[in-house]
């Protein structure tokens, strides 16, 4: 890394958190991509996407911890195959969790991917307890695997971010590019407006994805992940922007560079080499610090922490 580029994520000593061999339940193939989220009381919960060996489809196991290190991971998964549910045989191979706490419903949100023969949509659980979810709807038609609910509802309306695209085209072609809606009752959805283009930097020239808003004093902390068409493949990396408080529509600051780009070997190697993927972040607002757990190469699970302050004025300026 060149000297004068100060990255502003610090990966922890403790990486990876989970690897798959550490998956108490039976021999894992990967343990990445977690949904993640505090709850009032302290404990932090992620959703781990899990694949065992030799099963085809992914589970969804719930870790929770009291120091966001060391987590105790339920044995019953959240989320698996199971085509007795409501959403029949789409609500399979559940992964890329994003999690909302959501205070004036005094619940969690859970929107999610389904990936299955009618093309990826997108899925509405609710949960208090994250001992079982609740499916609520269908909330965005195929292909759309990425939305993430605000914390709260905006001028009365709840408001997500999303990231439609097209299969029947290359990804340069296929307007991957970062939406915004809003809907009176998570269901029904509308009022879309563009947000985000990719390409707006050579790091995010193929795609860019959205993760769950954080609200902070300056305007709502939005991490995405972009990713890049290199010559010996994709590269996966996570940057970050600010939209204003009262009209998130409007961008009122974007970082230029990447916060965190693949460069260790469990970024490196795995399933799918080269990517550092978050569905959110954690801001611990007496501390300052910001905390992402992402998977890495779709294999790990990780954390990554950085200055709440010092990345919303890299926003701001543009860096």
């Amino acid at each position: 890394m060149p000297k004068n580029f100060k990255s502003m994520l610090i990966r922890s000593e403790h990486n990876p958190l989970f690897r798959p061999e550490d998956f108490p339940y039976g021999a894992a193939e990967q343990v990445f991509n977690p949904g993640q989220v505090m709850t009032p009381d302290g404990r932090t919960i992620l959703l781990l996407s899990v694949t065992m060996r030799n099963e085809k489809f992914a589970r969804c196991h719930v870790a929770e911890s009291r120091d966001g290190i060391h987590f105790d991971i339920h044995e019953k998964p959240l989320f698996e195959v199971d085509e007795t549910r409501r959403f029949g045989d789409l609500d399979f191979h559940p992964i890329d969790c994003r999690v909302t706490w959501f205070p004036e419903d005094n619940c969690y949100y859970i929107m999610r991917p389904a990936n299955s023969g009618w093309g990826c949509c997108a899925l509405l659980y609710r949960t208090t307890d994250f001992l079982s979810a609740e499916p609520v709807e269908i909330i965005a038609l195929p292909h759309n695997r990425v939305p993430c609910l605000f914390p709260e509802k905006i001028n009365g309306e709840y408001v997500r971010l999303d990231r439609p695209y097209s299969l029947s085209a290359p990804y340069e072609k296929s307007w991957a590019h970062i939406w915004i809606s809003r809907s009176p009752d998570l269901i029904h959805w509308g009022e879309y407006r563009p947000l985000l283009q990719r390409d707006f930097m050579a790091w995010n020239n193929l795609k860019i994805g959205p993760t769950v808003p954080i609200k902070t004093e300056k305007g709502w902390l939005e991490i995405i992940h972009g990713v890049q068409n290199t010559f010996t493949g994709f590269r996966y990396s996570l940057g970050a922007l600010l939209l204003d408080l009262e009209n998130p529509e409007k961008i009122i600051g974007r970082m230029n560079r990447y916060l965190l780009t693949p460069e260790t070997e469990y970024e490196h190697l795995g399933v799918i080499p080269e990517v550092v993927f978050a569905t959110g972040a954690i801001a611990d607002f007496k501390t300052r610090e910001l905390r992402i757990y992402y998977g890495g190469a779709d294999t790990t699970t990780n954390l990554a922490t950085g200055n709440l302050d010092e990345i919303i004025d890299g926003c701001l300026k543009g860096i």
